[in-house]
């Protein structure tokens, strides 16, 4: 049994041994810190995982967050992707790609642009003047999310209410010696 075992094992350690290292070029992954880039400061990748971007200088890369916000005051070269929180570009900045965002909201100074497409999908959307975008620009507000989900609970609460309801006054009738009869 152990020898048919050490040939799998020899060979997974030869395929560890032989794969090419793995180099970070100046990027950031942070999982609940906030990632700031200094004014002049270059990275090329910004991810963030229940934390913050604030970026002052240039993100030659992608900025990608998940529960937190972004702060754009200074260049973002690629896409920006953020859900559950909100975006924030100064006046003047610019995206270089892709501005993405699901649940939350997006706020964009005067003279801010994004290279390629604008999506904001249930989110609320807010512009300054003269913000430019070289593609499509995909607004979806929020109440299209929310408004269905809530009538959806508000059915179910009910429908559950009834079944209770009816429960309970068939027990209480269950009670008496003598049905009442019936109208």
């Amino acid at each position: 049994m152990r020898l048919r075992l050490l040939v799998p094992i020899l060979l997974a350690v030869a395929i560890g041994a032989s794969s090419p290292a793995a180099f970070a070029n100046n990027d950031r992954v942070q999982f609940g810190s906030n990632i700031h880039v200094a004014p002049g400061e270059t990275i090329h990748d910004a991810v963030c995982f229940f934390c913050n971007v604030e970026n002052r200088g240039t993100v030659s890369g992608d900025i990608v967050v998940f529960f937190g916000s972004v702060h754009i005051d200074g260049q973002a070269n690629h896409d920006v992707v953020n859900f559950f929180g909100n975006v924030t570009a100064t006046d003047g900045s610019s995206i270089g790609q892709n501005l993405v965002k699901f649940f939350g909201g997006v706020r964009l100074g005067d003279n801010v642009t994004v290279g390629r497409d604008i999506v904001c999908m249930f989110a609320d959307f807010r512009a300054g003047e003269n913000v430019t975008n070289g593609g499509d620009r995909v607004v979806q507000p929020a109440w299209l999310f929310w408004t269905p989900l809530f009538v959806l609970t508000l059915i179910i609460v009910v429908i559950v209410r009834e079944i209770r309801h009816s429960r309970r006054r068939r027990m209480y009738m269950a009670g008496y010696p003598i049905q009442p009869p019936r109208p």
